[in-house]
């Protein structure tokens, strides 16, 4: 998660399309509405094969407890000078039940456990985690997360794999390398903060598609703002080490600020970054339908995190990789 910094294109420029009408008489006809241009496609990289064999090759149990989360820094651009607030103090376990809550291992199993999962790669010559989530798809392959989590400052990552279920550097479900990685074209082109969104296409393992081993997770575009969410995560960045899946839970909001994002009472911090944010969440399943991602948090303002809402732009990226 992008905790304690704001991102190129965090400050909008408002600008303002007007149009006019031109009436016209029985005796003039109008010519037809020009086409619309087609909007702009997600960007993805092909993995190749040797690729995946290095990045099987490359993730042993210690390189993943060594992995650090992938923290951006504020740009010129983006209130430059604000100083990052110290980290909070762990929270103690509570029962999942204990509604809102703003940070705490999930003790509730269900189907998240297993949908949910650390993702590895490596950015420029280190190596670095976020979060994922396995979703609902046409190809059973299909992991959502944070667009930071595949590609950042102008460079995909590299030996990039989802780990569902991460326990202290164990992978009891395998890990799962990408065949292609994707993103949104707006982050692709300028790292727009409303469109933090990524997704990850992964090989089978073992003769089994991704799905077929850890189920599941619903998805839904447009589906409005202001509702209960819960967020998870693996965050790596003090008060926590990336060993256990942390979660959130309250009543959203939309941010007041630059962003179009969800707003949410939450101190994940850094390696919480593409972790699934769920409405309709059934705490006795584990299910939900995810509606966002961990994105990042105001430097000045602790203890909240954002995602981006997930609109037509998520579902055209969901649909191309679904389909990769």
């Amino acid at each position: 998660m992008r905790r304690h910094r704001t991102a190129t294109g965090i400050l909008l420029t408002v600008g303002a399309l007007v149009t006019s009408a031109l009436s016209t008489t029985a005796a003039t006809a109008a010519g037809p509405a020009p086409s619309p241009a087609p909007a702009p496609a997600p960007a993805s990289k092909t993995v190749t094969a040797a690729e995946q064999q290095g990045a099987r090759a490359f993730w042993t149990a210690a390189r993943m407890r060594a992995a650090t989360p992938l923290d951006l820094e504020l740009t010129p651009r983006a209130l430059k000078k604000l100083k990052a607030p110290q980290p909070g103090k762990e929270t103690t376990t509570v029962a999942p039940t204990a509604f809102p809550q703003a940070g705490g291992p999930w003790t509730g199993g269900g189907a998240v456990v297993k949908t949910s999962g650390r993702v590895f790669f490596t950015f420029q010559g280190r190596t670095a985690s976020c979060s994922g989530n396995a979703v609902t798809s046409q190809n059973a392959s299909t992991v959502i997360t944070a667009g930071h989590c595949v590609k950042y400052q102008g460079s995909w990552h590299t030996n990039w794999v989802f780990v569902p279920a991460y326990d202290n550097g164990q992978a009891p479900y395998g890990q799962w390398t990408a065949t292609k990685t994707l993103t949104t074209p707006q982050w692709e082109a300028s790292e727009d903060i409303n469109h933090d969104i990524g997704a990850a296409v992964v090989a089978p393992l073992n003769g089994q598609k991704l799905t077929a081993v850890t189920g599941a997770q619903g998805i839904q575009f447009n589906g409005g703002y202001n509702k209960p969410m819960y967020a998870f995560g693996f965050p790596a960045a003090s008060p926590y080490d990336g060993s256990k899946l942390i979660h959130c839970s309250g009543n959203s909001s939309k941010d007041f600020l630059f962003s179009q994002d969800h707003s949410l009472a939450c101190n994940m911090t850094g390696g919480s970054s593409g972790g699934p944010w769920f409405t309709g969440f059934s705490e006795s399943t584990g299910t939900g339908l995810q509606v966002s991602v961990n994105s990042f948090g105001y430097t000045f303002l602790p203890n909240r995190m954002f995602g981006p809402y997930f609109g037509d732009v998520a579902k055209a990226l969901y649909d191309k990789a679904q389909v990769s």
